[in-house]
């Protein structure tokens, strides 16, 4: 009996309505090879808010999801396991289960043309050739979807931009990579509580 108590409230559908419900995508790799690398940072940033909001991922379809609220809002954060280059059937899959508007869907991006640990919201924009982003315009069919872009600089050689976005941090790097992480959290939670402008204006020139 109590087995089926504890399926049931785990089961138990998300009453909050739609336009306070929000999906909080990190894009990153699974599989151990891929831990503390910097195409993998928006895992990081997903795994800080989990711990610092008591919440654990579980593995559902098309990847971990953890789930906490915060001022009245419904955070559904998301951390795909179908690679980065189709992280677009993933978000697409959860932004229709748990009828997301499209203006309630923010990604955590890594970003090369950013210098190391610079945040910068946007509520819109092209995919500056990364091909997560290429694989969620193509599903939505739009390029009208909020992004975090987090900066993990470009200090490699010629030739080497693979080597260096599969490439793990240095120990000094993730020192401050945590710290910067708890900024991310910040823009997140104002994300969903005082709008994209307001956040956008109070974060992105810090």
């Amino acid at each position: 009996m109590l087995k089926r108590l504890i399926s049931y409230f785990k089961k138990e559908k998300d009453n909050t309505p739609s336009d306070m419900k929000y999906l909080i995508v990190g894009l990153g790799n699974i599989g151990e090879e891929y831990d503390q690398t910097r195409h993998n940072v928006g895992f990081e940033v997903l795994d800080t808010i989990a711990k610092r909001n008591e919440v654990r991922f579980e593995e559902e379809r098309y990847g971990g999801v953890a789930r906490f609220k915060f001022k009245a809002r419904s955070f559904i954060m998301l951390k795909p396991n179908t690679y980065v280059n189709l992280s677009g059937r993933a978000i697409n899959y959860w932004m229709q289960k748990e009828k997301i508007p499209l203006s309630n869907l923010l990604v955590v991006v890594d970003d090369l043309a950013l210098p190391f640990g610079t945040l910068r919201l946007k509520t819109k924009g092209g995919d500056a050739g990364h091909n997560g982003l290429k694989s969620i315009q193509s599903t939505l069919g739009s390029a009208a979807y909020s992004r975090l872009r987090f900066g993990i600089g470009n200090e490699f050689q010629r030739g080497r931009q693979v080597d260096f976005v599969l490439g793990k941090w240095s120990d000094e790097e993730w020192t401050e990579l945590m710290e910067r992480t708890k900024v991310a959290e910040d823009i997140i939670k104002a994300f969903a509580t005082v709008g994209a402008a307001q956040a956008m204006s109070q974060f992105n020139n810090k």
